[in-house]
């Protein structure tokens, strides 16, 4: 059997073996979905037990976007749920404050102030005016 020169033993070689942690993998599936109920960054993080800049790396890699941007995108599908709840009770009758609330924030409505009949003060306004009508009425 003939000698391995220098060169032949370098390539015959094991790979060194990796040190250090393994390679936490994420899936960015959870955390979308984590995102679309608001979870914060430290939530998501503990979640998969990760620290957030190990989270944040892990965007940038996988995702080619930063955490917030990619947060961003998927938070809305969060508000979108809250508002189809809220639109759903609101048009079934079932909350009529979250009619109220819808009202004044998408059609511009807003609470009477002043001096209407139907309000405490118009309505005592009314009365004092009938009142003093009925004592002119006894007195001449």
């Amino acid at each position: 059997m003939a000698k391995l020169t220098d060169k032949q033993k370098k390539r015959t070689r094991k790979p060194a073996k990796k040190t250090g942690r393994p390679k936490i993998e994420i899936d960015f599936e959870v955390v979308a979905g984590m995102c679309s109920v608001w979870a914060t960054e430290e939530e998501i993080a503990m979640h998969l037990g990760c620290s957030i800049s190990t989270l944040k790396r892990r965007c940038y890699e996988q995702n080619k976007c930063n955490f917030e941007r990619f947060y961003k995108k998927n938070e809305s599908g969060g508000r979108m749920s809250l508002r189809r709840a809220q639109l759903k009770l609101a048009t079934e009758g079932q909350n009529a404050t979250m009619q109220i609330w819808l009202g004044k924030n998408y059609l511009g409505q807003k609470d009477q102030q002043g001096d209407s009949a139907e309000s405490p003060d118009g309505l005592a306004r009314k009365m004092r005016e009938a009142a003093k009508a009925m004592e002119e009425k006894e007195h001449g």
